[in-house]
C-alpha cells in the first residue's frame, strides 16, 4: 500500500507540475509586446497621389 500511495503522489504531482509549466510557458506567450506591422517597402501605383 504505500508504494501505490507514493505512486499516486509522484503522478499527482508530475501533473501539478506539468500543468504550472504549461501556464508558465502561456504567460511568458502572452507578455511579450506585439510587433508593428509596417511593412519595410511600399510600392507606389501609377496615379497615386503623395
Amino acid at each position: 500500500m504505500p508504494r501505490l500511495l507514493a505512486a499516486l503522489l509522484t503522478a499527482t504531482a508530475a501533473a501539478v507540475l506539468a500543468v504550472g509549466v504549461a501556464v508558465g510557458i502561456v504567460a511568458l506567450l502572452n507578455a511579450t509586446p506585439e510587433q508593428p506591422n509596417t511593412p519595410l517597402i511600399t510600392y507606389e501605383t501609377a496615379g497615386q497621389e503623395r
